[in-house]
This record gives C-alpha cells, structure tokens and sequence, in this order.
C-alpha cells in the first residue's frame, strides 16, 4: 500500500504560454491579516513548500503559483510564488487566477463583469470579458500604478559590453533593454542566448542598484528585452534566471513598458499597446488613468490576455520520495 505524507489540489493553466499553478488545499494555515503579511509568513515557514510544489519533479524552472488567502479589503486575495523568488505582483498570474476561478465555478457571467483582487503589490481590478456562451474569453487586469525608476543607467558586462536601460516598476522592477542594441533577435530559436545574455545583465544591474533605496527589499530587477516594430507595438522577452524567460510578453512587464512610453512621449495617452511574446500572442494595453507615486508621475495601466486550462490535479508527496524537496538544474 502507498503512503503518503501530504497532497494538495491544484488547477494549471497557461497564460500566452507561461504557467500559473493555483494551490487550492494543502497549504497550511498562514498568520496576517494581509496578502501581504500572509506571504511573509508563508515564506518564513513553509518555503520548504514553494520548492517542492514547483520545481522538479512536480514542476519546472517556469512554474509559477497562486496561493488564494482571505482578504479583508477585496473580493479575492492571493500572493505569488515562483521558482526562485516571490513576486508581489504577477500579471500572467493573475489572467490565471480569473480563468481558474471561472473554471471551477465560483465566477461567472451571472456574477458580474469584474472583481477586485488583494495582492502583496496592492489591489488590482480583474475586468471579465464573457463570450455568448458564458464563457471567459480575455481578462482586462488594471494593475498596480506604473512609473520609471531609475533613467540612463549604464552598465558593462563580461562579453557583451555596454548596456544601456532604463528600470520601470509596473508591479515587479524591470530593466527595459532595447534588442536591437546588442543586435539580438528576439524568436524561439535563441532563447537560450537570450538567457544568457539577459541573465549576465541582470547580474551587472543588480550589483549597480545594489544599496540604492529605490530597490531596498526588492527583488532585483529582471531583464525585459523589447524589439519595437512600430511606437504602439513590440515583441517582449524577459528574463528571469539563466534557465528561466517568461513564456508570456509579461502583464506587469508590459504595464511598465507602456508607462516608460509615456513617459517617453513615445505613445499618446489614448493609444493601444500591444506587446507579443516570441511566440506571436500578444497583450493589450490601454492607459486607465495618470496617478502620482510619491513625486512620480505613474500611470495604471490595463492589460487584456487570455488563460487556458491544461489540468486539474493532486500533487502528491509520496512517503519515503527522496526528491519530495524538489530540485532545479540551472
């Protein structure tokens, strides 16, 4: 007879390619009374968790999960989890988040066109776009306030040079790197050196902001590769480790790119933009509204993508399984 110590529930989808795993039992009883301090505590006591229920065997380097917690000040609450680190905002997560909630049943079209969810970043508006037959067909994301860093930083790198960027906080901090600096094409067949290149920069600006306030307590910042073909449109590629590159063109990378645009005076406050992955699905972007982030001009932006459904399943950790801890090849 098998014995097993734990098992958890989960439903996975993929949002333009990138995955969200929502962990709907196991996860024991976490302290705070928010997404936010529910997520610290988990992560003081239960990383052990994180590992195990997305890495190998169970997962892989790409996997991202949702654990849904109570919230107090919206419809839904949930914190992000990810191979490497915890994100305080997860856009892709949260298109995920919406389809799964649909897919189960505890949204529909007789619930309404919206709902709001609290996340470790803030609460965000989850827009619903339902289909003639009542099926959720896109949803609109209006995330957390947008706004630019840092400008014009500089960095040199080991085998690749100079590398120019500006860091843009749409939700999580990104380094926007123009490709066509360093004369990099942005398709599947170079992944793996655009890993490599955009990890070794990644590396380089981390040890630039290092003690700079801005960042403090702060994931460093992920390189987003962007190869424009026109103001109002991009393919997006951005890299989070040496082995790990969003399958998505990102919902908060994307929330950055637009408001480094306008900033920029690059794109009209009316415009649509719309960021592709490598694979040719895009994201939608439309401005919600200017707000102000201490002395910074920041924009709220709305992101439109759609999810899928791959499965439904039971993780289980079997007695005695001498990988139960998970484990990553980099």
């Amino acid at each position: 007879m098998l014995a097993f110590n734990s098992s958890f529930a989960v439903v996975d989808s993929h949002t333009a390619g990138h995955p969200t795993r929502v962990i709907f039992s196991g996860i024991p009883r976490l302290d705070g009374g928010t997404a936010r301090e529910r997520r610290d505590d988990f992560r003081s006591r239960f990383d052990h968790l994180r590992a195990a229920l997305l890495h190998e065997p169970r997962g892989h380097a790409a996997m991202v999960g949702l654990v849904p917690v109570p919230s107090d000040v919206a419809d839904y609450g949930a914190f992000f989890i990810s191979s490497y680190v915890y994100l305080d905002m997860c856009g892709h997560g949260t298109i995920g988040f919406a389809k799964t909630l649909a897919f189960t049943g505890q949204i529909s079209r007789s619930t309404g066109d919206s709902f709001t969810l609290e996340t470790p970043a803030g609460v965000v508006t989850v827009g619903l776009v339902w289909g003639e037959s009542g099926a959720l067909e896109s949803v609109r994301l209006k995330n957390v306030p947008s706004y630019v860093g840092l400008e014009g930083l500089e960095v040199d790198v080991a085998g690749i040079g100079r590398v120019r960027t500006d860091i843009v906080y749409g939700g999580m901090w990104y380094a926007l790197v123009d490709a066509a600096q360093l004369g990099l094409e942005l398709a599947p067949d170079h992944a793996s050196q655009l890993m490599l290149k955009g990890s070794a920069i990644k590396t380089a600006i981390k040890e630039a902001v290092a003690g700079m306030p801005l960042f403090a307590g702060a994931a460093a910042p992920s390189v987003l590769f962007y190869a424009a073909d026109a103001p109002d449109s991009a393919t997006h590629f951005l890299v989070l480790e040496v082995n790990k590159y969003d399958r998505s063109p990102c919902g908060t990378g994307t929330s950055a790119r637009m408001a480094h645009l306008l900033h920029k005076g690059v794109l009209r406050s009316d415009q649509v933009y719309r960021a592709r992955n490598i694979f040719g699905i895009p994201f939608e972007a439309r401005l919600s509204e200017k707000v102000q982030v201490g002395d910074r001009e920041a924009a709220i932006v709305e992101v439109e993508g759609s999810a899928f459904i791959t499965s439904t399943q039971t993780i289980f950790f079997e007695a005695n399984d001498p990988l139960s801890k998970g484990f990553l090849s980099r």
